[in-house]
């Protein structure tokens, strides 16, 4: 697996997913927020399958 998620989308990520979890533990948004496990483990591992399967890739190139 190639890492395919760069810097600021790797943050954002990050961020939003332990945003959801946190306002799903706490009662605020219900189970559903638990969804923020996704983007939380996208994030911390660098790869998305979707971007894989369609060719993206915001992670800046070494030269």
């Amino acid at each position: 697996m190639t890492k395919n998620v760069g810097g600021v989308d790797r943050t954002l990520r990050i961020v939003v997913g332990l945003a959801l979890i946190a306002a799903a533990a706490t009662g605020t948004i219900g189970l559903w927020g638990y969804i923020g496990v996704v983007p939380l483990l996208t994030g911390l591992m660098g790869w998305c399958p979707p971007y894989a399967l369609l060719g993206f890739n915001t992670c800046s190139m070494k030269k």
